[in-house]
């Protein structure tokens, strides 16, 4: 069993950028090579259903076995040299930091306790989505997710209905409300490490960001009403009855300064330009990254050590969502290798039709197709290599993609971060606060489940930015 557990972690840690490691031509692969990853999407999508027990028990063994049934045809068709290299390159500059950063993101939110008897009524619902989505921007989805989730849930435990609570959030926190800037999602950041500057989608997408975020809030304040009105709504048993009131305020307070230190961190490694490097085993490890990811480390570790245990304990904090994610992102990473360089061959690959597509007969970009194309695929796909697909595909010119072609810059970064929320895996932060809800007790959609949520709610949208913007 030790060869295997060695083989399956080691599957664990490869990730998109050993396409590039093992020079995978597109062009050249089978539509075959993306069944592993389809493997783990339908994993995700129907095991919780058909087999919930033994998918809670072993859905890490289950997305190892997806990794290997990848891993190991690569190896045989390309060699294990390629393979080596391409785990240790995955391993440094992808995976890790990651992992890291989101785990940092995790334990620093998890140590921020929000006290008050907070009541979920639809007025206090929506004001809190308001905020989360303003706060997504300058501290990323994930972090505005993980700080809101917990009090939010807090807030609506003893009302009948939450799943949609959570399902708004996802929508609003953890997707549309980090479009402004490179802090708020990890395409538009890869977009300024491109040369994009760092206001511009904040000028060319706040109408687009503003009508969404808008709409969904509204939209969100109609149906929370109309369940709070409903008999039975709220529970006899409410954790945090009126009866026992709370003085309104923060515990782990210390966390807002560590929170503030990731946000420049993360922010650093982009600005930061340095000769200083190292060679790991094939793979380059500039100092930039470096410090980023041993700040992190710091801060997750001081974290820890300063707040309270009464704040994690009143947070009901745990590693499980922690876990979860990882484990799951890890086969992601891994199996979707292939159907990244397919994409990135262009018209010359398997996916041709959808490259060509999103150019008008007269050769320029379409804007609208663009915007679905990227929007669709970065559902299903990491969307911060998608991001880069189209950015690449519509000229790769940060200048030239900025000014002349700005309507279709401002639609792959829409694109890739509004439609996100179309599934689970389309951010981070979804699978995130789904383990969450789902570890406080919360019923939450299955996989096509949520999709019936977003497919209801968020294409009609989709649809009319189309029309009014993307003409």
């Amino acid at each position: 069993m030790k060869p295997l557990r060695a083989l399956a972690l080691s599957a664990f840690f490869l990730a998109p950028a050993l396409a590039a490691a093992a020079d995978i031509d597109g062009a050249r692969l089978s539509m075959l090579w993306g069944v592993p990853f389809a493997g783990v999407l339908l994993s995700i999508a129907l095991l919780p259903l058909l087999a919930p027990h033994f998918w809670h028990r072993h859905f890490g063994k289950v997305t190892a076995a997806w990794s290997l049934a990848f891993l190991v045809p690569f190896a045989i068709v390309f060699g294990p040299a390629a393979a080596t290299a391409g785990f240790a390159h995955a391993l440094l500059a992808e995976y890790l930091p990651f992992v890291i950063l989101l785990a940092a993101l995790f334990t620093v939110a998890g140590g921020i306790y929000i006290r008050g008897n907070l009541q979920g009524s639809a007025g206090l619902n929506v004001g809190l989505l308001a905020i989360g989505a303003v706060l997504a921007s300058f501290m990323g989805t994930t972090g505005a997710s993980m700080l809101l989730i917990r009090p939010l849930i807090r807030a609506n435990d003893g009302r009948k209905h939450i799943t949609h609570v959570v399902v708004f959030f996802i929508f609003i926190v953890s997707n549309a409300g980090g479009s402004l800037t490179p802090l708020g999602d990890p395409p538009l950041f890869l977009g300024f490490l491109k040369g994009v500057d760092f206001f511009w989608t904040l000028q060319h997408i706040w109408p687009e960001t503003l009508f969404i975020v808008s709409v969904l809030l509204a939209l969100f304040f109609a149906l929370d009403a109309w369940f709070w009105r409903q008999p039975g709504e709220r529970l006899a048993a409410d954790p945090t009855p009126d009866t026992a009131p709370e003085t309104f305020g923060f515990d782990g307070k210390v966390n807002f300064a560590l929170l503030a230190v990731v946000v420049g961190l993360v922010l650093m490694s982009g600005l930061w330009k340095s000769d200083v490097q190292w060679n790991v085993a094939g793979t380059v490890v500039g100092l930039p990254g470096l410090v980023r990811d041993a700040g992190l480390i710091l801060v997750t570790l001081v974290s820890l050590a300063l707040t309270p245990g009464q704040v994690h304990e009143d947070n009901q904090f745990s590693w499980g969502p922690m876990q979860e994610v990882a484990k799951l992102f890890a086969g992601i990473f891994l199996t979707i290798i292939p159907v990244i360089a397919m994409l990135k061959a262009g018209v010359n690959g398997p996916f041709g039709a959808i490259v060509s597509a999103v150019t008008r007969a007269d050769g320029s970009p379409d804007p609208a197709m663009y915007f679905w194309a990227s929007g669709l695929l970065s559902s299903f796909l990491d969307n911060a290599p998608t991001y880069l697909v189209f950015f690449n595909t519509a000229g790769g010119d940060p200048v030239t993609l900025m000014t002349t072609h700005a309507a279709t810059l401002a639609a792959i970064s829409a694109g890739s971060v509004f439609m996100g929320a179309n599934t689970y895996i389309g951010n981070a932060p979804n699978l995130m606060v789904k383990a969450i809800a789902e570890d406080r007790g919360v019923a939450m959609p299955s996989f096509f489940g949520y999709m019936l949520w977003s497919v209801g709610i968020l294409m009609p949208l989709f649809v009319v930015i189309t029309f009014i913007w993307l003409r």
